[in-house]
């Protein structure tokens, strides 16, 4: 089956960082040429992660508490204890929201709901330049 691959990058702040890459990832979908098939959205490293969301300020805010919540900075983690780098909290929330989404590609787009938007977030406690792939396989 085709494949097009294509990389975009993103720089982030500190703590935990939620950017809208919805139309960065169109573009390449775009781009593609593909119709019909299936939208891989990666990002690579052990502190970022890729989801979806209402991209607007209260729902944001409200990610961020939640996963706040979830995995304390101020908490105990082993790694902190092995590593001294204080990003504990930022590989558990991560690993719980994975690196990559899957996407339909359906009459040449993704078909996302009225309100929903990819999004890339940055766990990690300090500034990053992520490389986000997205791979497209169809016809």
């Amino acid at each position: 089956m085709p494949t097009y691959h294509a990389t975009f990058e993103q720089r982030t702040s500190v703590e935990i960082d939620v950017l809208d890459i919805t139309s960065d990832v169109l573009d390449q979908v775009a781009k593609s040429g593909f119709q019909n098939g299936q939208v891989c959205v990666f990002v690579g490293g052990s502190t970022g992660s890729v989801t979806t969301i209402e991209y607007e300020p209260g729902v944001v805010r409200d990610l961020v508490r939640s996963l706040e919540q979830i995995a304390p900075p101020k908490a105990h983690y082993d790694h902190d204890a092995a590593w001294g780098d204080g990003n504990g909290y930022s590989h558990v929330l991560a690993a719980l929201l994975g690196p990559s989404r899957v996407f339909p590609l359906v009459d040449g787009r993704v078909p996302l709901g009225t309100w929903q938007q990819i999004v890339l977030v940055d766990c990690d406690n300090k500034p990053r330049r992520r490389t986000i792939h997205v791979q497209v396989t169809g016809e």
